[in-house]
């Protein structure tokens, strides 16, 4: 891990628990919040072999659709059932998944302390009575997961604003480390159509104010203020995921080129001014923002920019990292040694 990447994890972790001693401007905690955990996203992403889960054009076109429907389930869910049972289901279901996340997202740092055959040795568990079904971890997992299980006991017991947002950040970087976009076009595609989405949800139906006020579980960012009429502010994981592994695959890019962040630079800037744009227009209407109206302009207008400036619009709306790179094997070479370089 390099310096910078160390100072990001650890200006995040000062800053996920100055509200506790602190008064903290919740408006400048959620941009900086958020802009480190996409940040620190971006370069736990970038490894000798590209994230493990791609996304292609047809899931891209289908996301904002699934979106719907499963915002609409969970409206009509807390309109018709008690809200308790709903929300206690979901703390046993993000209860197992936070321990999950937790547990890879300290991992990195964990497992340089322990011995070099807890990290590689994989354990095989089967399951009784059914052998096909079987899980394989090693021992810095197991050691991994036993903060995050005792953190997630405190989360669900207490539901205290500090366990949502530590798990919520977790969330966020695990998903931006594992999810690829694949190429800029499904990129596009994606983001075009959350950005329609989020602009009906929030201004046309009162559906995504709804349920995210309703849903008791780490699936927004808490930022406490000091009105008591408006407790806290909040930020939803998929405003910060989302745009995440598009500015993450941009990251990736200029890595298979050996550039120095050129891209990764525009789509962060633009990442950030969309979000200082929403809180503008948040608090000068008094009124819940989908934040993707702004954050969507923000990320595509400053690569859009970029790349014409730089007459680099074909390499990059070619660019797919799920297929292997054509190139001669000199280059590739170069290639492969500039990333493990980035990686270590």
């Amino acid at each position: 891990m390099k310096t910078h990447e160390r100072a990001a994890n650890l200006a995040l972790l000062g800053l996920t628990f100055a509200p506790l001693v602190l008064r903290v401007n919740p408006n400048w905690n959620v941009i900086l919040t958020a802009c480190l955990t996409v940040y620190v996203g971006c370069f736990r992403s970038v490894k000798p072999t590209p994230p493990s889960e791609t996304m292609s054009n047809e899931h891209a076109m289908r996301f904002p659709l699934v979106g719907s429907a499963m915002l609409l389930s969970l409206f009509l869910l807390f309109k018709f059932v008690s809200k308790d049972l709903v929300n206690a289901v979901l703390t046993c279901y993000f209860f197992v998944l936070g321990i999950i996340a937790l547990s890879a997202t300290l991992l990195p740092s964990i497992k340089h302390f322990l011995p070099k055959h807890w990290n590689e040795d994989l354990i095989v568990w089967r399951a009784p009575y059914f052998h096909s079904a079987s899980v394989e971890f090693t021992r810095s997992q197991i050691v991994a997961s036993i903060p995050g299980t005792f953190f997630c006991v405190w989360y669900a017991s207490q539901k205290h604003w500090l366990a949502n947002n530590i798990l919520g950040i977790s969330f966020c970087i695990q998903g931006i480390e594992m999810l690829s976009l694949g190429s800029f076009k499904t990129g596009a595609i994606l983001l075009a159509g959350l950005f329609v989405y989020d602009i009906f949800w929030v201004f046309f139906t009162p559906v995504m104010v709804s349920v995210a006020k309703s849903f008791d579980a780490p699936i927004k960012l808490l930022f406490p203020t000091s009105d008591s009429a408006r407790p806290f502010s909040m930020l939803g994981l998929g405003d910060i995921v989302i745009p995440g592994i598009f500015v993450a695959l941009a990251l990736r890019f200029d890595v298979s080129r050996g550039e120095q962040k050129r891209y990764f630079n525009s789509a962060f800037f633009g990442y950030t001014l969309g979000l200082v744009v929403t809180i503008v227009v948040m608090n000068w209407f008094q009124a819940a923002q989908p934040a993707l109206l702004y954050i969507v302009p923000g990320v595509i207008g400053s690569m859009a920019v970029h790349c014409l400036w730089n007459g680099e619009v074909k390499p990059l709306l070619e660019y797919d990292e799920s297929k292997p790179a054509t190139v001669s094997s000199s280059s590739s070479q170069d290639g492969d040694a500039k990333l493990n370089k980035k990686v270590e």
